[in-house]
């Protein structure tokens, strides 16, 4: 099976969700008319990022049920960042939305990273979200939760052919989208969307850098700066291939991982 994704690399517009909600409309329709099954957006990308106490005042929005207005009236899925509120806890969130609106998954951000998330955020329990999507099993993460190592390897084991990951990558860190993107593509022998935002929000300065990589670690498209989409097609066949030229999964010795998780962490 194959699946055509594409990805928006966006400033957007920080704190305004009608703004971004227009934006996502018009860069449906243009993923739509070069070919893309399923557009993906940065994390957060309906209300900004990096967007301080205004999160409290756009969190409580039924943002799902807007971004699925997007997807029936464009007819194409939409993987979306978004906050989540369930009752005082907000989440850093990503939805999957098929073309008619239905909502498929919700991933929560299980990792936060410094104070910015966990001053704003709730984490969530799930390492990976996967799910079957029109014959592709896809695995859905964001931003820090794809620096484990550990959460790609479960997404792996898991079967998934692709691991969508909307990102607020920031500077300095321009080597996670460069070199480990690509590594986690090579160790798990799956593709890879890792999807950024770009230009200034606050105090926050991303590096852009989006990508969609395939299981031999080659970037299929790339947008280092600026406003755009990047499109590659997920192809199960490559994946499957993939499997068997390079057998890490096969090859593990789980027994010895097995107090992997107990170790202590440093200091």
């Amino acid at each position: 099976m194959r699946l055509t994704v594409a990805g928006l690399q966006t400033v957007g517009t920080p704190g305004d969700v009608a703004a971004n909600l227009a934006e996502l409309d018009e860069a449906a329709g243009d993923a739509l008319t070069r070919g893309a099954d399923l557009l993906i957006t940065p994390e957060m990308f309906l209300t900004g990022y990096d967007i301080g106490e205004q999160l409290h005042q756009l969190s409580p929005q039924d943002l799902v049920s807007e971004a699925a207005a997007v997807a029936r009236r464009r007819g194409i899925a939409l993987l979306v960042g978004l906050p989540e509120q369930v009752g005082e806890a907000v989440y850093n969130t990503v939805a999957l939305i098929d073309a008619d609106g239905t909502v498929v998954a919700q991933h929560r951000k299980s990792h936060l990273y410094g104070d910015l998330d966990r001053a704003y955020y709730t984490e969530g329990d799930d390492a990976v979200t996967v799910v079957d999507f029109r014959g592709v099993r896809l695995g859905l993460m964001i931003c820090y939760d794809v620096e484990f190592p550990e959460n790609v390897r479960a997404a792996a084991l898991l079967g998934a052919h692709a691991l969508l990951v909307p990102t607020a990558q920031m500077v300095p860190f321009t080597f996670v989208a460069d070199v480990v993107i690509r590594t986690r593509a090579w160790e798990n022998q799956m593709f890879v969307a890792y999807i950024n935002h770009v230009g200034t929000e606050r105090e926050t300065t991303y590096v852009g850098r989006s990508s969609i990589v395939g299981p031999d670690a080659e970037v299929i498209d790339r947008l280092e700066d600026g406003t755009g989409l990047v499109l590659g097609v997920v192809d199960t066949d490559v994946v499957e291939a993939a499997h068997r030229d390079n057998p890490y999964l096969v090859d593990r010795r789980p027994d010895l991982y097995a107090g992997i998780a107990r170790v202590v962490s440093p200091g």
